[in-house]
């Protein structure tokens, strides 16, 4: 594998919570699953994909995980656009 260098932006993951550690009242199949926190910052050290490390946030602040992306970006979306909104400001304005 090739090694990160020091300094890259890159995501990391820990588990906060094992299955066990999970609230009881969650539903079955969320609770047999770890609860994992997935964070992006400046690694402070050379790595690899895969390896323990820590990031640097943007505020400052130091977090320790599982190294698994580099250069990570957004895939989440709000669906598809709503036509019957993309007029509600405009119509207010023209009245």
């Amino acid at each position: 594998m090739a090694k990160i260098e020091k300094g890259s932006w890159v995501e990391i993951k820990q588990v906060v919570l094992q299955p066990e550690e999970r609230a009881r009242n969650l539903p079955e199949d969320t609770k047999q699953t770890p609860y994992v926190m997935r964070m992006s910052g400046f690694l402070t050290a050379d790595a690899e994909l895969g390896d323990t490390v820590t990031i640097r946030s943007l505020i400052g602040r130091e977090h320790e995980g599982t190294l698994v992306t580099l250069n990570p970006s957004y895939s989440h979306s709000f669906g598809p656009t709503m036509a019957e909104l993309l007029h509600i400001g405009i119509d207010e304005e023209a009245k």
